[in-house]
């Protein structure tokens, strides 16, 4: 039997909540779907112009849509953001846990799509959700216009000795006594720069899930030549989970046509500043119209 997705309802609802409040944050018009598939029925979030482009945002593991597309949503003046909640990771996600050694979130997200005819895309996807991306791009590059990978996981490791100090003993110290102290002492070392609703749900989001915080495997250099497509990387330089540096050598000299931005002073978390939103659209934008 899997472990619940969350701790009980008191803390799913209160994911829900923050759902909520980080839809607030989005100042365009947004609307919600459901697209059936073989898991069950997955939410998607989209914003903006259906006229436009289409942009696929997958979000970070224990976030959702709603987060990731209040940090996006500058892209939607000239995309068409669709933002489906990953399973397992999100309160309005499907509520299953998917393995990271096959196919499954591939398979899931094609699925997404084709639930809602969207035959080419351009795919951006964050941490967890560049893991997902990546795969799925490598399975389908006929699909796939252009792939954008921020901070993504699955490429390379960061020091488990780091890790372990910087963000498993931090965070055990703040399941054991949650106050402002120990929040930050967690908080700072995951973002760039401070957020207090940011700071708080990252409190609150490792107090309520069940979180599956398993690392997905390294993709091998035959997984990496399959992304025929163009190709945007977004590393940061003090990420402790996935440094930057070590992402864009990884990915150079593999990727047949990659571009590279590595965000100094940057750690896992990127900036949640009106400049860097600023700045991401017009990179992104400039990146796929070229």
């Amino acid at each position: 039997m899997s472990t619940p997705i969350f701790k009980n309802d008191v803390a799913k609802g209160r994911m829900m909540d923050w759902y909520g409040r980080f839809l607030g944050r989005i100042k365009k018009p947004s609307k919600s779907l459901v697209v059936r598939t073989s898991l069950g029925e997955s939410h998607v979030l989209f914003v903006g112009d259906p006229a436009n482009p289409p942009v696929v945002c997958l979000h970070a593991m224990l976030t959702s849509s709603a987060h990731l597309l209040s940090e996006l949503c500058e892209l939607a003046n000239d995309f068409y953001l669709i933002a489906p909640d990953l399973p397992g990771q999100s309160a309005k996600g499907l509520n299953v846990r998917l393995p990271y050694s096959d196919n499954s979130h591939s398979n899931w997200l094609g699925e997404v799509l084709d639930g809602l005819n969207l035959e080419q895309v351009h795919l951006l996807g964050v941490s967890l959700g560049g893991f997902v991306a990546r795969q799925y791009a490598a399975q389908n590059p006929e699909k796939v216009v252009s792939l954008t990978l921020i901070v993504p996981a699955g490429i390379v490791q960061g020091s488990l000795l780091k890790g372990f100090s910087k963000m498993a003993w931090p965070m055990i110290r703040y399941k054991m006594r949650q106050n402002e102290k120990n929040l930050y002492a967690l908080v700072d070392n995951l973002v760039t720069t401070r957020d207090e609703e940011w700071a708080q749900y990252i409190g609150d989001s490792f107090m309520d899930f069940n979180p599956n915080l398993k690392i997905p495997p390294l993709a091998t250099d035959q997984d990496l030549e399959k992304l025929t497509m163009p190709v945007l990387l977004i590393g940061a330089e003090h990420d402790i989970s996935f440094p930057g540096q070590a992402l864009i050598d990884r990915l150079q000299g593999v990727v047949p046509n990659l571009e590279t931005e590595l965000i100094i002073g940057g750690k896992h978390s990127p900036p949640t500043t009106s400049e860097f939103r600023s700045w991401l659209h017009e990179r992104f934008t400039k990146f796929v119209k070229t």
